[in-house]
């Protein structure tokens, strides 16, 4: 398959994903204000782009359109800054600064502690 095809696959299992993980954390009835499904598909998709570059780059080296699958293809419809982005905008204009502000350092620092334990641990 060539890297195109593969992206192109790629995304569309990645989005299933993340709308399987939507539906699934709104049948465990985990509501509220704060976007769990959001900030689960972003830090997954962390460590998978992660273990990907940081600990398999030799298998994924001859391999770059199994590479582009996963990194691009999966990760990137799977994780969503669109959403994020909305979610946040959702909670400024609910009145609830607090809780926006606690989702945006929250998925930056565990997806970045993500790569970082990756990095070391993996």
């Amino acid at each position: 398959m060539n890297i195109w095809g593969a992206v192109f696959l790629g995304g569309g299992i990645g989005s299933l994903l993340r709308y399987g993980l939507t539906r699934l954390l709104l049948a465990l009835d985990l509501r509220g204000a704060f976007p769990w499904a959001t900030f689960a598909a972003n830090l997954l998709a962390s460590v998978i782009l992660a273990i990907v570059l940081l600990r398999m780059p030799a298998h994924f080296h001859q391999r770059p359109a199994l590479a582009a699958f996963i990194t691009v293809g999966v990760c990137g419809g799977f994780s969503t800054f669109s959403t994020f982005s909305y979610e946040n905008f959702l909670l400024f204009r609910e009145g609830l600064p607090g809780l926006a502000v606690a989702n945006i350092l929250l998925n930056i620092l565990a997806c970045l502690a993500g790569f970082f334990l990756i990095a070391r641990y993996a």
